[in-house]
């Protein structure tokens, strides 16, 4: 085949997407449910990150790891769980929630809304085009009538540290995909990643040491809920090491131990390493140079994700460094999709904040849950974040053990819930819980978030007794006293 007979004509589209993930997915299917031509660029497997490396596969590990949990603090069951959990079966079924890393459903569906996928690395090479270079060589040229969408979302950071090549260190792609427990697991990082893995490779078998360059985990949730599991791996057998920075890591034969070198001097060795440290956007091979952006960086946005300074750019999803959930950049596809359709002339643009096309859920209202033992969930703002931003707020605090719905769902009950009163309009800001169980409680506390409901009418939505959701009379009935 010629270089010319590799390179095919231009396909018009009215949406070219690149990144066939949960967000580019959505943007997509926004945009033929407005009538509008698609196509959907994936350089690796369609579905992304969250469905095979992400997500999927980690809930998946870690769903056995807090039933157990769960079920050992039940009166008449937990002497029948306490032997080590089936690590083989545990493995398999993470491997049937990723569909062992074959993605032909995930094509089937984007085939079935009607958008056309390319497979290979898209690249822009000027306003409105994109080139796809497919695995063979063949390229494909794509025009784009109105929009592009970006959805390349984001990697795993991994320090540029002495002796990290021949480390060979996991990141969150291998922590999930791995096919046995390692012996000695060292995880450095105590956020989401750091903590979800810890949990599920300590009940899996492996000897976890976490190394904290910070004074907790979870920094970016209210201080009681990285405390609360702290407490609970420590407990578990995990060893947690906080205020410390990896200055090295050594690996002197391939198949050998990792030993890893801390600022304070000491040494601690271990058979892997992950790293937990961070994301970077994937803008590094998308060509933003061709239209006067750096390559490598975060695509700022306004809140309908159009990038700043074109009328034709979108970054939807971790790419814009806005909230990096897939949840999160689901919901930005929608807002986004709609608006790519509504400057098409399919009716008015409403960028207001709380309209149909601005994503202003992504400054107000960010649900998260961590899937540890004790869950961790929040939403909207902490008390630390309340206050910088000028708020005049209160914290009211309740102790989750002492509502009855939680000493029925486990014995020696352990978590604690929190809001975050706006003083002067009398609404909430944000909502944290830590405990079993308590992830099903968030949806709740969005919506009184979002809804910007007065703490007056909250006073008239009942909980069932007796349940864990309980515990929001009790904190209405605290910020009464």
């Amino acid at each position: 085949m010629t270089d010319a007979a590799k390179i095919s004509e231009c396909s018009p589209y009215d949406v070219v997407v690149i990144g066939a993930g949960p967000v580019g997915e959505n943007v997509a299917d926004r945009a033929r449910a407005a009538g509008l031509s698609a196509a959907v660029v994936e350089s690796e497997l369609v579905g992304g990150e969250c469905s095979y490396w992400a997500c999927m596969p980690s809930k998946a590990l870690l769903r056995p790891v807090v039933a157990r949990a769960d079920a050992r603090r039940v009166p008449g069951l937990s002497a029948a769980v306490q032997g080590p959990l089936d690590v083989e079966a545990v493995l398999a079924h993470r491997d049937e929630e990723t569909s062992h890393w074959k993605d032909d459903g995930q094509v089937a569906w984007l085939e079935s809304v009607g958008a056309d996928v390319y497979r290979g690395t898209g690249r822009l090479t000027g306003p409105r085009a994109v080139t796809v270079t497919a695995p063979d060589g063949t390229e494909h040229r794509l025009a784009a009538r109105h929009a592009v969408a970006v959805c390349t979302g984001s990697r795993a950071v991994v320090p540029a540290l002495p002796g990290i090549e021949e480390a060979h260190p996991w990141t969150s792609r291998e922590a999930t995909s791995a096919k046995e427990a390692p012996g000695r697991l060292v995880i450095v990082g105590g956020g989401v990643v750091g903590v979800e893995m810890a949990t599920v490779w300590q009940a899996l078998g492996s000897e976890v040491t976490l190394l904290i360059r910070g004074s907790g985990l979870l920094p970016k949730m209210e201080p009681f809920a990285g405390e609360l599991i702290a407490d609970a791996l420590t407990e578990a057998g995990a060893r947690i090491r906080t205020g410390v920075s990896v200055t090295a890591v050594q690996r002197p034969a391939p198949d050998g131990p990792v030993t890893v070198v801390l600022d304070d001097g000491d040494r601690v060795e271990a058979d892997e390493i992950l790293f937990a440290t961070g994301r970077a956007p994937r803008t590094d091979d998308l060509g933003l140079e061709k239209i006067g952006l750096e390559p490598g960086s975060w695509l700022t946005v306004d809140d309908s994700c159009r990038v700043e300074g074109t009328d034709w750019l979108y970054a939807v999803g971790d790419v814009n460094h806005r909230a990096l959930l897939t949840h999160q950049g689901k919901y930005q596809a929608r807002i986004a999709g709609a608006a790519i359709a509504a400057r098409t002339g399919h009716g008015p643009v409403e960028t207001t904040p709380w309209g149909a096309h601005a994503a202003t859920a992504d400054h107000a209202a960010v649900p998260q849950v961590v899937f540890t033992d004790p869950e961790a969930a929040s939403v909207g703002l902490t008390l630390a974040e309340a206050e910088r931003a000028g708020h005049r707020v209160r914290a009211v605090d309740h102790d989750l053990a002492s509502v009855a719905g939680s000493g029925l769902y486990a014995d020696g009950y352990r978590g604690r819930a929190r809001m975050i009163v706006d003083l002067d309009r009398e609404v909430l800001l944000g909502v944290t819980f830590v405990g079993p169980g308590i992830g099903e409680l968030l949806h709740s506390a969005t919506v009184a978030v979002v809804g910007e409901v007065p703490i007056d009418r909250l006073w008239h939505a009942v909980p069932a007794y007796p349940t864990i959701s309980e515990v929001w009379l009790r904190l209405l009935e605290t910020y009464r006293r």
